[in-house]
């Protein structure tokens, strides 16, 4: 039988998951496919680390795994929600959610010494930062907002907030010394077998990665970023934003680039409070107390320390004297510094810049901001977006162009698979690449502290990623633009393979460009002001930026983009949005039962899904259905039944009730499929006879606090009941699931 994967993850796309999956399951029973579920949330991810130590009742599959291993085939076809990719913080609340539901897991353990704590850490970090989409894409990225989301947004644009020519927000980004600056890159000639080791000041040896086989024509890198350049560049922007009375903020991926990101942010912390850790550091870094974990973390620990008062007064001192510290919730205190994976830089910029290129201040107030990315790889587009705004004011929704993405981002390409290749420094020398034959292919003098990484993108993904961008922009008639850098080794030896492959496509009449990010950004937002599109074509981390950055100024989020992964293999992988503000949603339903969490990113791509099932099993109703939702997602969008964001309105759970019942409509009179219409003509007569008994159900319901059992490990019992609070709906829907 055919079947769809619909992956169980994090937070609000969870809680939507009870609500509008069984939907998805009765509509698709129709058509002969299954719809099943693979639980990848962390907490499951977690549990199934620990599957050899924990008794036989309370194991799961590794649905990851598992997942991974399907991508790599023709049959795939996976519906894959946001996820949560976890930080430490994030993780040992989750450790001690499951603790207390009766799981027998150690702590997270920070510094580990025992065998059994260096296990148990090993575990947890193979389910920290990015464990989920490494492991799932075997293909590269085609993001793109669908014509029906364009044109709403054209027709009822969101709001932006203006932009003056004073405004003094700014980038701050490294000049030297950082991951960019420092990179070297080769492309393999044959097949091989690397070893990276650091051969020490004094002669010594120690093999940092034994074993990293790699392939004829593989893109392998390598870099360092300098610790102390780094707190040099670090207070000198502290002092800077002092001088200059502008917000002081560091926007960081502290959650994918779960080794080198943390650590900058410990620095970042430090930096701003140099005096407390020039007086307190040796007794705070003792204690564990660095700053990777936040602020919060700091003085949670501070509790356990004899001078704790003491060292916190010092804390709040410095804060006082310092520059004004974003805010993520200035109601709550909780700063820009306060956790790691609260501001995550491809959504943090592009909400500064559509907030007139200002953050949150402690008086709750919009202020300029000084935006620190310490390393200057992707920076400087977010300084071409606010010069551009400075200069031309805000974008306008209702005129402007769009900007889709083809990304490179299949077998783990680039800084996203660097990870297991990340090492913090523990002595002066330099690390070295070595292949088989003994050769130093890269070699970087390094410093205690310092950064060092290593990267892989792979020829065939590389080929793909190139057959995608000709595709796409030979199907769409727009311009695609290459974003490589000149200066930077590993753009250089791509820019090489791209020139390469491009011939191996007919390109006659298509305009395909390679450019240095920056003018890439800057040609981009010339012609979306003139209402013109432009294919972004680009490596895995700016795919994460710009899917962010566009989206959030044409549509107001990146939640409704269409994304779509060609899986290299034949199958398809069907991604539904960007989940970053999925915590203050889960918040807002646990105090009000108010779920302001769209789910349209999902619609879209289960038609896709649904379609994709046609090619792999030639089953001729599965199109019908794709068909008919696409159709019912526009109207959704025309008649305004997205979710809102205040109690006692439309909420994620009547959206789908809406939803529904254009979705049975369509089917009922759509002429392709007479069996179709046939099914579905009672259902959408029921539905439009119940829909004023089901929106009074669904409202009703709103304005009190509900309990879900948990927030990494919720109960099902309790969970199912808030998310399918309609008697009348669920009858239908529970009706047509026992007629398949």
């Amino acid at each position: 039988m055919a079947k769809i994967i619909y992956t169980r993850t994090d937070e609000a796309p969870l809680l939507a998951t009870y609500s509008l999956k069984p939907i998805v399951e009765a509509f698709a029973s129709t058509s002969g496919v299954d719809v099943e579920t693979r639980d990848i949330s962390l907490a499951a991810r977690i549990i199934a680390a620990f599957n050899d130590e924990l008794p036989e009742d309370q194991q799961i599959s590794d649905a990851l795994a598992e997942l991974g291993e399907l991508a790599k085939t023709p049959d795939a076809n996976i519906v894959k929600l946001p996820n949560i990719s976890a930080s430490v913080p994030q993780m040992k609340a989750a450790i001690k959610e499951l603790q207390d539901a009766g799981y027998d897991l150690p702590d997270f353990p920070d510094e580990p010494s025992t065998e059994e704590e260096k296990d148990a850490r090993e575990r947890y970090d193979s389910v920290k930062g990015s464990a989920v989409n490494p492991a799932l894409r075997e293909g590269n990225s085609d993001r793109r907002a669908p014509k029906a989301v364009k044109n709403f947004a054209r027709k009822h644009p969101h709001s932006m907030g203006e932009w003056s020519a004073d405004n003094e927000s700014n980038v701050a980004t490294m000049e030297a010394d950082d991951f960019r600056h420092n990179e070297q890159s080769v492309i393999m000639p044959a097949d091989d077998d690397l070893r990276i080791q650091l051969v020490e000041a004094n002669g010594s040896t120690t093999v940092l990665r034994e074993s990293l086989p790699v392939l004829e024509n593989e893109i392998v890198d390598a870099s360092v970023l300098s610790a102390e350049a780094l707190d040099s560049f670090l207070r000198a922007q502290v002092a800077r934003a002092k001088a200059e009375d502008v917000l002081f903020s560091v926007h960081l991926k502290a959650t994918m680039m779960k080794v080198s990101d943390p650590i900058i942010f410990g620095h970042a912390v430090r930096a701003f409070f140099s005096d407390v850790f020039a007086e307190y550091g040796d007794e705070l870094m003792e204690a564990g107390l660095n700053g990777e974990n936040g602020l919060a973390s700091i003085y949670d620990g501070l509790r356990d320390l004899e001078n704790g008062e003491e060292i916190k007064a010092a804390f709040d001192k410095e804060l006082k004297d310092g520059p004004a510290l974003a805010q993520v919730n200035s109601d709550k205190g909780i700063t820009n510094l306060h956790v790691p994976s609260d501001v995550i830089v491809d959504a943090s910029m592009p909400a500064m810049i559509r907030s007139s290129g200002k953050m949150w201040n402690e008086n709750n107030e919009l202020q300029d901001t000084l935006a620190v990315l310490p390393d200057s790889s992707y920076a400087g587009i977010y300084q071409v977006v606010i010069d551009d705004c400075r200069k031309n004011g805000a974008f306008d929704p209702t005129t402007m162009g769009t900007v889709p993405n083809v990304g490179l981002m299949a077998q783990k390409a680039e800084e996203y698979g660097s990870h297991d290749k990340t090492f913090k420094i523990p002595a002066e020398g330099k690390v070295q690449v070595v292949n088989q034959a003994g050769e130093v292919l890269m070699e970087h003098k390094v410093q205690p502290g310092d950064i060092w990484r290593a990267c892989q993108a792979k020829d065939v993904p590389i080929q793909d990623w190139v057959k995608l961008a000709v595709k796409r922009a030979s199907e769409s008639g727009m311009p695609a633009i290459f974003w490589l850098d000149p200066k930077r080794a590993h753009d250089r030896n791509m820019t090489t393979q791209v020139e390469k492959y491009l011939k191996d496509h007919d390109t006659e009449g298509l305009d395909i460009r390679i450019l240095p990010p920056e003018e890439a950004c800057q040609v981009s937002l010339d012609r979306i002001r003139k209402g013109e599109d432009t294919i972004s074509v680009t490596g895995n981390v700016l795919r994460d930026y710009l899917t962010d950055l566009f989206p959030i100024m044409e549509l107001g989020t990146s939640a409704k983009m269409l994304s779509v992964v060609p899986l290299i293999a034949g199958g398809g992988l069907f991604e539904t949005g960007a989940g970053g503000s999925a915590p203050k949603h889960v918040q807002q339903l646990q105090e009000e039962n108010h779920l302001r969490w769209d789910s349209l990113g999902e619609f879209l791509a289960l038609a896709e899904s649904l379609r994709k099932l046609a090619e792999i099993d030639n089953n001729p109703h599965t199109p019908i259905l794709g068909d008919a939702l696409d159709i019912a997602t526009e109207r959704l969008l025309d008649e305004d039944k997205s979710p809102s964001r205040e109690v006692g309105e439309i909420d994620n759970r009547g959206s789908h009730f809406y939803l529904t019942l254009y979705w049975a409509q369509e089917l009922a009179k759509q002429t392709k499929d007479s069996e179709m219409a046939e099914i579905f003509k009672p259902v959408a007569e029921q539905l439009e006879e119940k829909e004023a008994e089901i929106s009074k159900e669904l409202l009703d319901i709103q304005g009190s606090p509900v309990d879900l059992g948990g927030y990494y490990w919720v109960d099902e019992d309790k969970t199912n009941q808030v998310m399918r609070p309609s008697k009348a709906f669920n009858e239908i829907i529970d009706g047509l699931n026992k007629n398949k």
